[in-house]
């Protein structure tokens, strides 16, 4: 779907989002509510601001650091966006302890 055109369309039930461009589709609007943003690599990464340090492809696959508290941390997953979320998870955690 990131290569749609979406826009949000306000009714008295709530919002709705709308695929332009969907004619050969059965999906035409899905409720906000029932919808879930998946953030792409770079908006992940640009999340982690000053706390990102590198991003390696090893052979436990890929490698995200950040510095927290001082300290680099690495998290490991078999895709990158993954391992920059469990990241993000990490920096937003200590943020909210």
């Amino acid at each position: 779907m990131s290569e749609l055109t979406i826009e949000a369309h306000e009714y008295p039930t709530g919002t709705a989002l709308g695929f332009n461009g969907t004619t050969e589709w059965a999906l035409d609007s899905v409720e906000v509510d029932d919808t879930l943003w998946l953030p792409r690599e770079d908006q992940l990464r640009d999340l982690l601001r000053a706390a990102f340090r590198s991003l390696v492809l090893g052979p436990d696959g890929y490698r995200v650091t950040i510095e927290l508290d001082g300290d680099e941390r690495q998290f490991v997953s078999v895709s990158a966006p993954e391992a920059y979320g469990l990241a993000l998870l990490a920096l937003l955690e200590r943020v909210s302890a």
